[in-house]
């Protein structure tokens, strides 16, 4: 199941990430552990062997190699490689999920669009709603090992109800070598023509709505195949996982804690690598996300809940356009229909954002000078300013420019 960690992370508080380090479902330490402990095995064994197997003159062919290796290791551009491949599988993941067919707007439409009370209105809006979800079912069933085994034939799929055995004589009967999960959408679109000769469909703009929604859902069911029909490329996978394992396989060799090349220098012989097992829990952490997000349709716990997302569709959508269909509840009024907002107990304690330039004063010119309002004009508190900016003129008009609303007045409210 996807693990969630949503409610943990609401708040950010001190520490609050280091709650999710000791969780191991969906965790990185599961994804590694095996890894790791190989890397450390490999690791002590070939530390064993240089201090106590080998002899002087061995040990120094040793020292020279491993110095050899340390120092060319750090020319593979891990981080380039890595991050970068990453990134454009997070870019595919994402896209999986956003392609993903939900029946929430096809259903509205349909439930709203497909009229009648009787028996065969309530057969035509259950049917239509049946073979979409029955062609998420066949998308889903090609490229998800989870669906693949809940519905390993098509007698599964009729056995739980996504199409009856006259379906499936049609589908096995039209031949084609590609993927047939667009039979369905197609007797959708011709059920909804004839549910227009009908009458069930009131227009053709109700019929035009009902097809554009049906293209909008084929649509996300051709991307899911696509998306599993084309992968990155298989030499790209390729170069980043040669680059990491290479790059481990010499750091068991460079990173050993031999004898200084020069004996007046000083080494600290830790005996355990402590930097390199950090570093190798990093980089190889990095390619086991990628690893784990190149293909969300499989078992792993953060891959998609393919099955529990066909079992809440299929629900949602006959609930919509059947139990739901013209079943409202009474007309009442509401309980704004006098007061004419939400009211709050501590409303009236924080200002209202207005903008950020509400409370903004323009800056006084050079010839500017201030005269006084009268309070008689004064309308409410901080409402109108104190004073009245105005600019002298050089005639003799007891009229003068007012800076507020760049006309002519005398002093008064603008």
């Amino acid at each position: 199941m996807t693990v969630s960690y949503t409610l943990k992370v609401a708040d950010a508080k001190f520490g609050g990430f280091s709650k999710l380090l000791f969780r191991w479902k969906g965790s990185i330490y599961k994804l590694l552990y095996r890894e790791f402990m190989v890397f450390c095995l490999l690791y002590s064994f070939i530390s064993v062997i240089y201090r106590c197997v080998l002899n002087m003159e061995q040990q120094e062919m040793f020292e020279r190699l491993a110095r050899h290796c340390n120092k060319f290791a750090k020319l593979i551009p891990m981080s380039f490689v890595l991050g970068f491949y990453v990134t454009q599988a997070f870019q595919r993941w994402w896209g999986q999920y956003t392609s993903f067919p939900l029946p929430d707007n096809l259903m509205m439409v349909v439930s709203g669009n497909v009229h009648g009370t009787d028996e065969r209105g309530r057969l035509l809006r259950r049917t239509l709603m049946r073979y979409a979800n029955l062609s998420s079912v066949l998308i889903l069933r090609s490229i998800s090992t989870r669906v693949r085994k809940r519905f390993p034939t098509l007698e599964d799929i009729v056995e739980a109800g996504f199409m009856t055995s006259e379906e499936l004589k049609k589908l096995n009967h039209l031949y084609s070598d590609f993927n047939k999960y667009w039979m369905p959408l197609a007797w959708f679109a011709n059920l909804a023509s004839n549910a227009r000769k009908e009458g069930r469909v009131k227009d053709d703009i109700a019929l035009r709505l009902l097809m554009d929604e049906l293209n909008n859902y084929r649509s996300k069911c051709s991307m899911l195949f696509h998306y599993d029909w084309i992968s990155i490329p298989l030499v790209y996978t390729q170069v980043v996982t040669v680059a990491v394992y290479s790059f481990f396989t010499f750091c068991l060799i460079g990173r050993q804690f031999v004898k200084p090349e020069k004996p007046e220098e000083k080494v600290v012989d830790l005996y355990v690598p402590i930097f390199t097992l950090l570093e190798f829990f990093f980089y190889a952490g990095w390619l086991k996300v990628g690893e784990l997000i190149i293909n969300p349709f499989g078992e792993d716990d953060d891959d998609f809940e393919t099955n529990q997302l066909i079992d809440r569709n299929i629900q949602v959508s006959m609930l919509a356009v059947d139990d739901m269909h013209q079943s409202l509840p009474p007309l009442e009024k509401d309980k704004y229909w006098v007061d004419k907002g939400p009211s709050y107990p501590l409303a009236n304690t924080k200002p209202v954002f207005m903008g950020s330039t509400h409370d903004m004063r323009i800056l006084e010119d050079v010839n500017e000078e201030s005269v006084p309002i009268p309070k008689t004009q004064m309308l409410a508190i901080n409402v109108w300013p104190t004073t009245h900016k105005v600019k002298k003129q050089k005639s003799k008009s007891l009229q003068q420019l007012c800076l507020c609303c760049r006309s002519t007045c005398k002093g008064e409210r603008c």
